[in-house]
């Protein structure tokens, strides 16, 4: 993760700040991806464990909400290709995000 990347971290949810929002409005703070798995997070422990929604290798059927490991993402290898954590990211609520990039796939 680049010091750019790293500025949203003190302003994201700790864990369990947002268990009382709706699904579909929690905000989406980062996109960690790798090919067609992706993992967008919304709360984080402030040191390693995030909590968000987690699509592997395009499944939309079986994607779900759970947590993830920063270590383990980062230690994530397919080949040549590691996770990346997408430049630019703009944070927003999770149904615009599935609606744009899941085609409103996503079912809770």
């Amino acid at each position: 993760m680049t010091n750019e990347n790293k500025g949203w971290v003190p302003k994201m949810p700790r864990l369990y700040e947002t268990e009382d929002s709706p699904v579909d409005e929690k905000l989406i703070w980062t996109h960690f991806f790798l090919g067609d798995s992706h993992w967008y997070a919304a709360e984080f422990d402030g040191k390693d464990t995030f909590f968000g929604y987690v699509v592997l290798n395009g499944d939309m059927q079986n994607s779900e909400w759970g947590y993830f490991s920063l270590a383990e993402l980062t230690e994530l290898k397919v080949g040549p290709f590691v996770v990346c954590v997408e430049d630019g990211w703009k944070v927003r609520e999770f149904k615009e995000i599935m609606d744009e990039r899941h085609q409103g796939e996503w079912d809770v």
